[in-house]
């Protein structure tokens, strides 16, 4: 296990060295001077290159990065060029927010999917397996600004039940804040429900038909028993990394939903920076994401060796 989870770690560490240098090395050549973008356009040149040697955007590439992925090891992810305070005052806030509205939704679509596509497979080839398959197909295939602005005219306009905005007043309870963040929540249900239950479907149909679940049908075990102790835990593999794969879209991808419900969000702080061309919270707010993302795959990888030693034996060979 020990050295499953070291060599999970390394190629974690290295896919995260290989990010930062991508991000950095992209937002670097984002058009436009840096000191120009911030004084203006009535700056005079002097002023503009005084302030490019302040920033040190003046200086040779490989020296920025070094300095920048040095501070950030250290907690120090820079002051915002558009806000003139520290990138970490504005991103821990956002960072919260989403993680608020992501555990929301990961509440209720992980169950609810999961569920649907067992029930979907027991049934298979039947009423119900046909209409939860082709309302996950259907509702995959909207996006979910379409399914958002669905459930504002619905739920927020015409039936008045939900708020059509995300942000909670101030000091407002935990069951308030919920009931804020429901609507956008349903509306990433509506966009993950289908994939993951495809995957949660297909893992136990994969898993009834093994010879493990014949056999144990076979010595008359009953059926709870055996889709309870056997079947669900070799079916959930693959649905374990779908739910993993969805945790960087759901914490930094939420760029539509959180602007349509005007929820100040880590997605929402990566848009702002792409158009006034702050290129230092741009840089911290997508390496955080991929340390959230590059996490998840890890902890998913743990609970796949936990489910399945074999797994992690055969790694680790």
């Amino acid at each position: 296990m020990a050295r499953f989870l070291l060599r999970r770690l390394a190629l974690a560490l290295i896919t995260l060295v290989l990010v930062s240098i991508i991000v950095f090395a992209v937002s670097s050549v984002l058009p436009g001077n840096v000191g120009r973008n911030v004084l203006g356009g009535f700056a005079t040149p002097a002023s503009v290159a005084q302030l490019n040697h302040q920033l040190g955007v003046d200086r040779p590439i490989l020296t920025q990065y070094a300095d920048w992925i040095s501070k950030f090891l250290q907690g120090n992810l820079g002051m915002s060029l558009e806000y003139k305070v520290s990138v970490s005052s504005l991103l821990g806030p956002a960072l919260l927010n989403s993680l608020k509205l992501a555990l929301v939704a990961f509440v209720l679509v992980v169950p609810l999917s999961i569920i649907g596509g067992v029930f979907a497979a027991l049934r298979r080839g039947r009423i119900a397996d046909r209409v939860i398959t082709l309302t996950g197909l259907s509702l995959t295939a909207i996006p979910e600004f379409v399914s958002a602005i669905f459930l504002i005219l619905i739920l927020g306009l015409a039936l008045k039940v939900l708020p059509v905005t995300a942000a909670a007043p101030p000091g407002a309870g935990f069951f308030t804040t919920i009931k804020y963040l429901l609507t956008p929540a349903l509306a990433l249900v509506m966009v993950l429900f289908g994939y993951i239950a495809r995957m949660a479907r297909a893992g136990t149909i994969e898993a009834l038909d093994s010879d493990y679940a014949r056999t144990a049908f076979l010595k008359g075990i009953p059926t709870r028993t055996v889709i309870f102790r056997h079947v669900l835990r070799n079916s959930l593999l693959p649905t374990i990394a779908v739910i993993a794969t969805q945790t960087g879209y759901l914490i930094g991808g939420l760029v539509v939903v959180e602007k349509l419900f005007n929820y100040n969000g880590i997605g929402q702080r990566i848009l702002l920076a792409a158009q006034n061309k702050d290129v230092t919270m741009l840089q911290s707010s997508v390496l955080v994401i991929a340390i959230v993302y590059l996490v998840a795959t890890l902890i998913a990888d743990i609970l796949y060796s936990v489910l399945n030693p074999r797994i992690r034996f055969a790694t680790a060979e």
